[in-house]
């Protein structure tokens, strides 16, 4: 099947995972590492190398290019980072702007992690998944879904509507440093990544985000993300 083209103003969700399902972060410095490059690499100018960088970046703690304002490529909208794969949810503000923003993306972390581990070769299962949003029921549901999917990791069976606790699993999820759940609910974690105006507008400010999440997790439907899961 041919691969779609992103287009200006269009709402994309990207997604991919590490080679033979295997882990691509294996500590908290390669978390950060790929965050901090979320918010680096997010500009229309080149992406150089980081490790000449000597200035601490207060979002992140890693080094920080020093340059002029940054022209975003895409609006980062929503980010969640598990141990062996990825979800993103972006809008498009330039043409090809999700194309060299993914290349420079993926590029800059595999150089950084093949170098950190001694290892040579792609570290992501072939090009990224994209998927453009063209339904309300996919823009409005998806937030939510990928939001939630840390819970993997607290609760393996979330998905099967298992949950013993939401407020347990709404900790959890708030307190889970590699996504951007935290932002959205009013607690900053790393809040100059995302561009969250639309999406905050649209489901009315962090409490009532917070709240719909929980009434999400006990009414959701997995059966129309299928096409939006990594097992597909």
């Amino acid at each position: 099947m041919e691969r779609i083209k992103p287009v200006v103003n269009e709402i994309y969700h990207i997604y991919n995972r590490g080679v033979e399902k295997r882990k691509i972060f294996l500590n908290e410095e390669d978390y950060l590492r790929f965050i901090h490059n979320l918010f680096e690499f997010n500009d229309e100018a080149p992406a150089l190398n980081l490790a000449y960088y000597l200035k601490q970046s207060k979002e992140v703690g890693l080094p920080k290019i020093e340059r002029s304002a940054r022209k975003l490529l895409v609006e980062l909208m929503v980010f969640c980072l598990m141990p062996n794969h990825f979800h993103l949810i972006m809008k498009q503000k330039r043409d090809c702007g999700v194309t060299e923003f993914m290349r420079k993306l993926g590029t800059g972390y595999t150089n950084y992690f093949n170098q950190k581990y001694k290892r040579v070769g792609p570290l992501f299962q072939g090009k990224y998944k994209l998927v453009r949003i063209t339904t309300d029921s996919h823009f409005i549901h998806l937030p939510y879904y990928i939001h939630l999917n840390p819970l993997e990791l607290e609760s393996p069976k979330w998905k099967n509507k298992e949950i013993k606790n939401y407020k347990v699993a709404m900790k959890f999820l708030e307190n889970y440093k590699w996504s951007s759940f935290s932002d959205y609910v009013g607690k900053k974690n790393f809040p100059s990544v995302t561009q969250r105006e639309f999406l905050m507008r649209f489901f009315s400010g962090p409490e009532n985000y917070k709240k719909e999440t929980v009434q999400w997790l006990k009414e959701m439907d997995l059966e129309e993300f299928k096409e939006f899961t990594l097992e597909n």
